[in-house]
């Protein structure tokens, strides 16, 4: 099947619920030539409006947030988990600190609003606006299940003030907590007569204490002062007072209306290829509150024009209604409705909304899995067993397994130069120049992320391990990387992404990049061959029985990246093992410099690289299951059978591994990228050197020891 070029980049800046929809239908109808890319400060997005529920205990934090992840895989969209704060319409770029800046032809921006009061005193050291949701949600979290005297001020008596305000009460009512609702004027005062007496009843029922007509002059550790000398006692203080765009949208040089950024019928800016909706948009000609239900509306019209304008085709106007459902919670299972100026409560509205929440959420739960590829009807045999039944891993799940590279390489014949010393399995060879030993090795990768940035840093830490492992100091790299077809533009882009952080990784080692290749193919790929300077290098073949085991990173990213590829993954995972990933071993190496042998652990998995040391020094090997780290989500997935596609290959490869069967067991033959160290040392200095490790802020830890005999043995 022929792959279409890339030839237009669409950035969707922020995770909101327009952009949520536009991805979900992007999945089902992208535009063909477009590269999608999202950027939203972590890897899930709360919605709105089961914000209170989750505060009142109604709903789990999972059932709160839409996994920008799973959506993005669903979408074929590269996520970047990095917080927004500039844009150069002129250049027509983004900048997202930690990342190179990031072009687009047509931007689209659903950031929100943030209640942050930055000049009320001691707010921001002292209490957590209530927007942005999921900062606010996690600091609620925390202090629900610590809390012992519970003690709330929230500022701002509109219609979130009381909402919060009664989910709080329900939710701490073992507590007998003081909830104060606080307003410089009356509370509710923008809801109709009957609606407002209905919701001052309820807040009366959920012991809401009302403080109004008073003016907040600041907030300390004890509670919020007032101007008449009062102290609001508080423990959790927060701020629902208003709607405050975020600041870097004035650095745009767009129009903006107090501070959001104007749009017209199309939701296009005075900038023609910059749009934005949601709370973060003033719609000019039909100017409407801030309410989900307009930002929800506001989809299926985005997605239409954002198409059209990189298609030269005709845009369509949105049409805001009038008037819409205001379903308001009530802390309990209670809800009150209110349209047109009449209102009424009880449970069966909470049952209508808890309805229509979960149905919003449940389209983005339901997301097609990518399948394998079809087999035509007439085949090769031995197709079905090739394809596997699912598409292929990258990064390492993608490289050739243990068994079969060791059988061509033991097949060839030995090498004749007496300058170069090379251990069977090593990590790298060793070339003697003079009386200098120089190291080199090559690694290439798949690319497991759809972000060229975080690949290039993947891929950088990852080749940068085999010169680590022999105790050497990086020296020289040249890159090799092929790009998927795109046009000559997205090439700059993307090369100028990807060698941006290159670069930063080698020169953070001590290494210069002094050359490269660059093709193009059906997939990313990006690859670095190395050079190393050391005294005498640490190899394989060096571990004796006794010795201790140290592994410096926690193993699973295999399994982890092939069920983000199925869309079985959490986001939070995922992001967490990308982090680990990107961790580079440097220093771990310099600590573990006196160590009798040592690898990194990569495609073969734990198992297959432990079993490298063995056979190179003639030992067996005790590994420890309860010791072994293992990323977050990683053990969950391998009980649910989630496998990499080198799983099957590694298992078989790495020799005789008796003991306990189960999730543990099996990721120690989970194919591993740029992961850590595996140090043989001197049973006396482990301890010592493991400390050390920790205080470097690596999350090493003591795994089994070296044996007599041969194999590896596994215990509980």
């Amino acid at each position: 099947m022929y792959n279409l070029s890339l030839t237009r980049d669409l950035v969707l800046v922020g995770g909101g619920h327009t952009h949520a929809l536009v991805l979900r239908k992007w999945g089902m109808k992208p535009l063909p030539g477009v590269r999608l890319t999202v950027i939203n400060p972590g890897p899930t997005a709360p919605y709105s409006g089961m914000l209170p529920g989750f505060v009142a205990g109604h709903y789990t934090r999972d059932e709160l947030d839409i996994d920008l992840v799973q959506l993005c895989r669903f979408a074929g969209a590269r996520l970047i988990n990095g917080a927004a704060d500039h844009v150069d319409k002129d250049a027509k770029t983004v900048q997202v600190p930690g990342w190179p800046p990031i072009a687009y032809d047509v931007l689209s921006i659903d950031v929100g609003i943030t209640s942050d009061m930055p000049k009320m005193a001691g707010f921001a050291a002292h209490a957590i606006p209530a927007k942005p949701l999921g900062t606010f949600a996690s600091r609620w979290d925390a202090f629900r299940q610590d809390a012992d005297h519970p003690q709330i001020a929230i500022i701002g008596g509109g219609v979130a003030g009381a909402e919060l305000a009664m989910a709080m009460s329900y939710a701490l009512r073992d507590r007998e907590p003081l909830v104060q609702l606080i307003d410089r004027q009356e509370v509710l005062r923008a809801l109709g007569a009957k609606a407002r007496r209905l919701m001052l009843e309820a807040l009366r029922g959920q012991g809401v204490e009302l403080i109004e007509n008073a003016e907040v002059t600041g907030i300390t550790s004890e509670g919020v002062n007032l101007a008449d000398g009062r102290l609001i006692p508080s423990n959790f203080t927060t701020g629902a007072a208003g709607a405050k765009p975020h600041d870097w949208i004035a650095g745009i040089g767009v129009e903006t209306h107090d501070g959001f950024i104007c749009v017209d019928r199309m939701l296009r800016s005075s900038d023609e290829f910059i749009y934005a909706v949601g709370d973060c948009a003033h719609m000019r000609d039909n100017p409407r509150p801030k309410a989900g239900v307009y930002a929800v509306r506001q989809a299926p019209v985005l997605y239409d024009n954002l198409c059209a304008v990189m298609s030269g085709r005709a845009r369509m106007p949105y049409v805001p209604q009038n008037d819409y459902l205001k379903l308001i919670s009530l802390g309990e299972k209670s809800a009150l409705a209110e349209k047109f100026g009449t209102a009424r409560q009880g449970p069966l509205l909470w049952k209508l909304k808890d309805h229509i929440d979960r149905k919003f959420m449940k389209q983005f739960v339901d997301l097609p899995v990518m399948n394998a590829p079809k087999i035509p009807s007439v085949a090769a045999l031995g197709m079905d067993e090739a394809l596997g039944g699912k598409p292929m891993c990258g990064g390492c799940g993608a490289k050739v397994g243990r068994g079969a590279l060791g059988d061509v390489l033991n097949a060839l014949p030995p090498g004749s130069r007496d300058d170069i010393e090379a251990v069977p399995g090593d990590d790298a060879a060793v070339i003697i120049t003079g009386r200098t030993r120089q190291v080199m090795t090559t690694d290439h990768l798949s690319a497991v992320t759809l972000d060229p940035a975080v690949m290039a840093r993947i891929a950088a830490v990852h080749a940068l391990g085999d010169i680590w492992a022999m105790g050497a100091k990086p020296q020289a790299a040249t890159a090799s990387i092929i790009l998927p077809r795109m046009n000559a533009d997205l090439q700059r882009r993307t090369l100028s992404e990807v060698m941006a952080v290159a670069t930063e990784v080698m020169d953070a080692a001590g290494a210069a990049i002094v050359g490269g290749h660059s093709s193009m193919g059906d997939n990313l790929t990006i690859g670095f061959t190395l050079t190393g300077l050391c005294k005498q290098p640490i190899t394989i073949d060096g571990a004796q029985p006794g010795d201790a085991l140290i592994l410096t990173k926690p193993i699973g990213s295999g399994v982890i990246m092939a069920a983000e590829m199925a869309q079985q993954a959490r986001g939070a995972d995922v992001v967490a093992c990308l982090e680990h990933m990107t961790a580079p071993q440097g220093q771990a190496g310099r600590i573990l410099a006196k160590a009798h042998a040592m690898t990194d652990v990569t495609g073969f998995g734990l198992a297959g690289h432990l079993a490298n040391i063995c056979t190179a020094s003639g030992t067996g090997a005790v590994v420890r299951l309860s010791g072994v780290p293992v990323m977050q989500g990683a053990l969950t997935l391998a009980g649910l059978g989630v496998r990499s596609t080198l799983f099957a290959d590694n298992r078989a490869g790495a020799g005789m591994v008796l003991g306990p069967e189960g999730p543990v067991s099996d990721l120690l033959f989970d194919p591993q990228t740029a992961g850590g160290l595996l140090a043989v040392v001197a049973a006396d200095s482990a301890d010592a050197l493991l400390t050390k490790l920790r205080r470097a802020d690596y999350p090493a830890v003591i795994i089994g020891q070296m044996t007599e005999g041969n194999g590896i043995v596994l215990e509980s």
